[in-house]
């Protein structure tokens, strides 16, 4: 039986790690990912972690240290934020195009400069075409769930590539919240030792990996790479499904939505903000307006036909970000679903809003704001090409 506790979220993705068994951990710290490794240090310590912890100079060895233990068929697990990301980059894409699967939590945070320290997904969301799975959780028991997942999902022989689970710095990685945390015997049931599919380093048979590719062997390697994130889709959801047999929670596989059945409009967002969003939609549904939410969980790969569907028989959509694309106006989330509805031939007003940057508060009052200027632009049937930004008036000023 799972026992309830109540803990941060950077708690949870360590618990969740521990209960994995990963074989090696190699991870540096920083902000806010910091508890993450102070946490799983201590297990290790405790003797509850048994697995080889490795003590690194930098986030860039951190994932060279597991690119090499993956290549040697053993479960792996890591951590990291903004900066310590950006100083993984060059091992970051050798991980997914050498089809490792590495299970990696992002706790988000604002890229720098301007010097910053704290949450939002502009981070993750840069490298979202690095390869990777990449993951978004709204809350920390969803943390648990999906890094536990995660380790199922990469693995899988259809898949066999490196996953991203982030969570928003801050809001959810020092927050807490009650969690469910499901014993070991039950986490085990559900996920079975890793058996590696690659070919196998060994010290007394050596091998080049990753040599010099002329463009012919390139092009053979990111076809079967984009067909490994295709086939991910049916993965993840199938994933969610077995979880939620086992532990009775389902968060929705690719993505989930929220009084959205007999919706007209629809706000789509990921991350904890979609808390914030619930309450507003709850709020605008007591006034009769028919609205609901759709929660993208996995931006990679994007559920292209999910969010086709979910839209179908609506009258238009709003998309609220916490982040920007660079040349567009808009965000980036906004981009991938009209892209989307772009390759379907498929035509509806949106509204494009940018909020909650650099870890600034995304109010009820701003949300609700965004949803009744949905509905308003829906009914003019006009479409955004320019985001509206979610600023708090400052004292003595109207919004």
């Amino acid at each position: 039986m799972s026992r309830v506790e109540v803990i941060n979220g950077n708690m949870a993705a360590a618990l969740a790690a521990r209960l994995s068994r990963p074989e090696v951990i190699a991870a540096y710290p920083i902000t806010p990912q910091t508890p993450v490794v102070e946490y799983l240090t201590q297990f290790h310590a405790d003797g509850a972690l048994g697995c080889q912890m490795s003590e690194v100079e930098s986030e860039h060895s951190a994932m060279s240290i597991l690119t090499g233990a993956s290549l040697t068929g053993v479960r792996c697990y890591t951590a990291t934020s903004s900066q310590g990301l950006a100083l993984m980059y060059e091992p970051y894409f050798r991980a997914s195009t050498l089809r490792l699967p590495i299970v990696m939590n992002i706790v988000n945070r604002e890229m720098i400069s301007p010097q910053t320290v704290w949450g939002g997904p502009q981070d993750s969301l840069t490298l979202r075409d690095a390869g990777w799975i990449q993951l978004y959780v709204e809350d920390n028991q969803e943390i648990l769930d999906t890094t536990i997942q995660a380790f199922k999902i990469s693995e899988d022989p259809d898949v066999l590539l490196p996953i991203n689970i982030c969570y928003d710095g801050f809001y959810l990685s020092h927050m807490t919240e009650r969690v469910e945390v499901p014993e070991q015997a039950e986490v085990d049931a559900f996920l079975p030792p890793y058996r590696s599919r690659h070919i196998i380093l060994d010290p007394d048979q050596p091998m080049a990996v990753d040599p010099l590719t002329n463009g012919n062997l390139l092009m053979e390697y990111r076809r079967k790479h984009m067909a490994a994130q295709q086939s991910a889709l049916a993965v993840i959801e199938r994933v969610d499904s077995e979880y939620a047999a086992a532990f009775g929670r389902s968060w929705g596989g690719l993505v989930d939505q929220y009084r959205a059945e007999d919706a007209e409009y629809l706000i789509v967002s990921m991350g904890s903000v979609c808390g914030a969003i619930k309450e507003a939609v709850d709020t605008m549904r007591g006034r009769g307006v028919r609205i609901g939410l759709l929660k993208i969980r996995s931006l990679r790969p994007f559920p292209r036909k999910a969010v086709l569907a979910a839209l179908e028989g609506k009258k238009g959509f709003g998309v609220i970000d916490r982040n920007v694309s660079f040349g567009t106006g808009t965000g980036i989330l906004y981009q991938e679903v009209r892209a989307a509805l772009y390759s379907a031939g498929a035509r509806f007003p949106a509204a494009s809003f940018i909020g909650g940057l650099g870890g600034e508060d995304l109010t009820l009052e701003l949300v609700a704001s965004a949803l009744e200027c949905t509905v308003e632009t829906v009914k003019a049937g006009k479409t955004d090409e320019a985001a509206r930004w979610l600023v708090r008036a400052k004292k003595g000023e109207g919004r």
